[in-house]
C-alpha cells in the first residue's frame, strides 16, 4: 500500500517540522504541500523535506487562496503520478492518529468496496506560552463531555475525509467532503483521530485568523467574524486570551470530565526524536467518548445542513420580494 498525504500550508513554522516528522514515521509515504505565500520559515522546512524525496512542494504566490482547487490537484496527483491507494487530505496543525497500528495498518482493514472515510477532530485547548514546543504544553483536551454549542467556536465538531486514490477526486471546502470517487462511503468506521492544535500561542492564533481574512473572498464562518470584530491592536492579545487555559481552569476541567489529559503525541513526538518505535493505539482515557464524538459530528452536521437550508430560504425570500409587486410600488 502507498499513503500519500496532502497539505495546504501558510505561515505554519511553529508547527510544520512535527507534522511531517510524525506522519511520515505514522505510515505515510509522501505528502504532498502547497504552500500559500509562507514567509516566517515554513518553506525552509518544506524544502529540507522535499531534498529527501519525502514531500513535494507546490508554490502559490496570489492574494487569494483557492483551497479546494489546490487539495484536489494534489489529491489527483497523488494518485495519478505517484500511485497513491490512499490519500489523506490534512491540515498543518491536525494529527492523524491511527488506534491501533500504523496508518497503513488500519486502512488495511477497509473493505475493497468502501474507499471514503471520516476522522473525528479531538481538540486540544490552548495553555499559557511558556517557550516549550507546543506538543510539550497542550496535553489537555476537550471531552464529549464538554457540550459545544456556541458556532462562533473554533472549537465546533468537524471531521475530516480520507478516500482511495483517484484521478477523479473532487475535495469540498475544508477538506470535510470528497466526491468523483467511484467507492462507498465506510459509515461508522472512525479508527483514525485528529489530534488537533488549532490556537497555540497568541501569535500564531493573530496570524491564523489575520492570513485567512485576506487569503478568502468571502468566509462566513463564525469565529472569524468574532475576531474580525477585535481592533488591530489588539488581536495579537485578545484572540488567544480567550480561550487560554490556565492551570485553574484545567484542574476544573478535569475535576468536572469536561478536560482529559492526552500525551499521545508529546510521547510521539519525543519517541521519534529518541530513535524508539512509536506506541499508537486509543487513549488511555476516553474510548467511549471517541464513540460519543462520531454521534456529535453527526448531530453537529445535521444543525450545519438546517442552517444552510435556512439560508437559502431567507435568500430565496428576498428574491421574491423583490420580484412581487408590492416591492415596485
Amino acid at each position: 500500500m502507498k499513503l500519500a498525504m496532502t497539505l495546504l500550508v501558510r505561515d505554519e513554522a511553529d508547527i510544520i517540522g512535527e507534522h511531517l516528522t510524525f506522519h511520515l514515521n505514522a505510515g505515510v509515504d509522501l505528502v504532498l504541500v502547497t504552500d500559500h505565500r509562507s514567509v516566517d520559515g515554513t518553506s525552509d522546512v518544506l524544502d529540507a523535506y522535499a531534498r529527501d524525496g519525502s514531500v513535494r512542494v507546490f508554490r502559490e504566490e496570489g492574494a487569494r487562496a483557492h483551497q479546494s482547487v489546490w487539495m484536489t490537484r494534489m489529491a489527483r496527483l497523488a494518485a495519478t503520478e505517484h500511485g497513491a491507494d490512499w490519500v489523506l487530505n490534512s491540515d498543518a496543525d491536525e494529527f492523524w492518529w491511527p488506534r491501533g497500528g500504523t496508518l497503513k495498518d488500519v486502512l488495511a482493514l477497509v473493505p475493497t468496496r468502501y474507499g471514503i472515510f471520516h476522522a473525528i477532530s479531538r481538540y486540544f485547548v490552548p495553555r499559557p506560552d511558556d517557550g516549550r514546543p507546543f506538543a510539550v504544553r497542550m496535553t489537555a483536551r476537550l471531552t464529549s463531555h464538554a457540550p459545544i454549542n456556541d458556532p462562533a467556536t473554533p472549537f465546533r465538531p468537524v471531521a475530516k475525509v480520507g478516500h482511495r486514490g483517484a484521478a477523479t477526486a473532487v475535495l469540498g471546502p475544508g477538506n470535510h467532503s470528497v466526491v468523483g470517487v467511484p467507492f462507498d462511503w465506510l459509515p461508522g468506521w472512525r479508527p483514525i483521530e485528529l489530534l488537533h492544535f488549532p490556537l497555540r500561542s497568541a501569535a500564531q492564533c493573530a496570524r491564523k485568523y489575520e492570513k485567512t481574512w485576506l487569503a478568502w473572498d468571502e468566509n462566513l464562518r463564525g469565529d472569524l467574524a468574532r475576531a474580525r470584530a477585535f481592533s488591530d491592536d489588539e488581536r495579537s492579545e485578545s484572540f488567544y486570551q480567550r480561550v487560554v487555559v490556565d492551570d485553574e481552569t484545567l484542574e476544573r476541567g478535569l475535576a468536572d470530565g469536561s478536560l482529559v489529559v492526552d500525551t499521545r503525541l508529546r510521547d510521539a513526538l519525543r519517541a521519534i526524536d529518541e530513535g524508539r518505535p512509536v506506541e499508537f493505539g486509543a487513549a488511555a482515557v476516553g474510548d467511549v467518548d471517541y464513540g460519543l464524538d462520531g454521534a456529535t459530528v453527526d448531530e453537529a452536521d445535521v444543525v450545519r445542513l438546517h442552517r444552510r437550508v435556512d439560508e437559502l430560504q431567507r435568500r430565496v425570500d428576498a428574491v421574491e420580494l423583490r420580484g412581487s409587486p408590492e416591492s415596485a410600488r
